[in-house]
């Protein structure tokens, strides 16, 4: 059902599409927020093997949607596929929550079927409803060049409003879920994230008569396939079949729209393989994809090591115990106070620098977020050796001794730091990864962006594993990630983390000099 025109803000589908979102990062933050204390304090597992668990865990979360973008894309609508995952991603959370309740005779493998069932479900739940919300952009993407900058500027708001509801439930899952999993109990919980997705599935499905359903195009893998085909004739000297020739051009013309191609079918049909393809888009976008890979790793360390921070420093106001994973609502707080505040304050400064109407371009918008992260691990690492030389000076030998610690709100520096990175790079990373791919890859794009955080994460976890390997004395547990708090070294791997994304950020300044923005074709 179309909607009616209007020429600014956003549709009713595009709003309840972002409410939708945010409930969903609610119970997905309710879950994975605070699933390191779970893991460490009911599980029995160590601080080490916790943190790897988790960042594979996300890692697979965030890969999964290069799987189920492809499948949108080619083989399914993106309607289809958010409802048949939106089922298996109610499943997990309804079987996390069955496990907690029966932990106790339960074995600690099968607490991880639930957790990954949640991983496909969110695999194709997350890039075709951010796709499909950016489809109701009453917009359309053949407009003429006058109006461009109305088309990017709308895609911009969009993008930066799905981020600022996201963040909203980021927020509620982060603060709310860890008090009550600290206090009251870890099955109610995991029940409420559960009741609050079925709760959001339901509301998309009622407004259904809001959306803007984009006429499909044909699929990426039938174009390619008729191209193989016409390709395979010219090689054997055979003339293309008329039938062959009105397919093809039919099947290629939305990728050939989309850059701009000049020259068309009818006048040379040798030219259908000069559409890019999903390889050679990946593959241009690759080395900007590859240097964001040590942010995504330093966007792991609030959900891992932040809150085992949290949790041996003093973490009480009288008789109020704060939850440690609660600070990480402090990044969301961040990001929801400094989001309206980008374009009224932020980008008017910045214009007096650039004299560009836009302030900065996305590319630019993605390097001053991985700054604000590299100073935010800095940030880390000097809070932790202060952590360290209080445990000495005040004798201090016991772990489990917290109201002797540092305070836990000096890791707030480091944790607004971090929000304010994230405003600028996966606001930006967003944007730039969806504009950056033809119209027909879109699902493709979001899934590009979101496979960031994945190979991130598995990153993370090889880090962990290599620190662990190496600084660990042999047949002891006295390494960088040690259990006890007067041996553990985590303002070392701080540092490696900071050091690893300057390098990240050298190179990625030099590719940005060279990149042809497609988006600007």
């Amino acid at each position: 059902m179309a909607l009616e025109k209007r020429s600014t803000g956003l549709g009713k589908s595009c709003v309840l599409i972002i409410v939708v979102a945010g409930v969903e990062r609610f119970a997905y933050k309710g879950v994975a927020s605070n699933l390191v204390t779970y893991l460490i304090d009911v599980v029995n597992m160590s601080t080490s093997s916790a943190a790897k668990s988790i960042s594979t865990w996300v890692g697979l979360t965030s890969m999964l949607p290069l799987v189920s973008a492809i499948l949108a894309d080619s083989y399914w609508d993106r309607c289809s596929t958010i409802m048949v995952s939106s089922f298996l991603y109610v499943m997990g959370l309804v079987g996390l929550t069955l496990w907690a309740l029966l932990c106790a005779w339960m074995p600690t493998s099968s607490l991880f079927i639930p957790l990954y069932l949640i991983s496909i479900g969110q695999g194709g739940y997350n890039p075709s409803l951010q796709a499909f919300g950016a489809d109701q952009l009453e917009i359309d993407d053949d407009l003429p060049r006058s109006k461009e900058e109305d088309k990017t500027n709308k895609k911009s708001l969009f993008f930066q409003w799905w981020y600022f509801g996201i963040c909203s439930g980021s927020l509620l899952g982060n603060s709310i879920m860890s008090y009550i999993q600290d206090t009251l109990g870890w099955v109610l919980g995991f029940a409420i994230p559960t009741g609050a997705m079925a709760m959001s599935v339901a509301c998309f499905l009622c407004g259904a008569r809001f959306y803007v359903h984009k006429q499909r195009e044909e699929s990426i893998v039938q174009s390619l396939k008729a191209a193989a085909k016409n390709i395979r004739n010219q090689k054997l000297h055979l003339p293309p079949r008329e039938d062959d020739v009105a397919e093809l051009e039919l099947q290629e013309q939305p990728l050939k729209d989309d850059f701009n191609c000049s020259r068309s079918l009818e006048t040379n049909f040798a030219t259908v393989d000069e559409p890019p393809s999903v390889t050679q888009t990946i593959l241009r976008l690759l080395p900007i994809w590859t240097m964001l890979l040590m942010f995504a790793v330093i966007f792991q360390q609030p959900a891992t090591f932040f809150t085992k921070q949290g949790m041996v420093m003093k973490h009480n106001i009288g008789k109020f115990v704060i939850p440690p994973a609660m600070l990480q609502s402090s990044i969301t707080i961040s990001i929801i106070l400094l989001m309206p505040l980008y374009d009224k304050l932020i980008i008017p400064f910045l214009r007096i620098f650039t004299r560009d109407e836009k302030g900065i371009t996305v590319l630019q918008r993605i390097g001053i977020g991985m700054c604000f992260s590299i100073v935010g691990m800095v940030v880390a690492a000097l809070v932790e050796s202060k952590r360290l030389k209080i445990i000495i000076k005040e004798g201090s030998v016991e772990s489990q001794a917290p109201n002797t610690q540092l305070s836990i709100f000096w890791l707030l520096p480091q944790y607004i730091l971090l929000g304010i990175s994230d405003v600028f790079t996966v606001v930006g990373m967003q944007e730039f990864f969806y504009t950056q791919v033809p119209a027909a890859m879109r699902t493709i794009g979001i899934a590009l962006y979101l496979s960031v955080f994945g190979v991130g994460s598995f990153l993370g976890a090889l880090l962990i594993s290599v620190v662990e390997l190496t600084t660990s004395a042999k047949g002891k547990n006295h390494g960088w990630f040690s259990d006890d708090a007067r041996e553990s070294r985590l303002d070392n791997y701080y540092w490696s983390l900071a050091l690893l994304s300057s390098i990240s950020f050298l190179i990625f300044v030099n590719l940005c000099r060279y990149y042809n923005d497609a988006s600007a074709k």
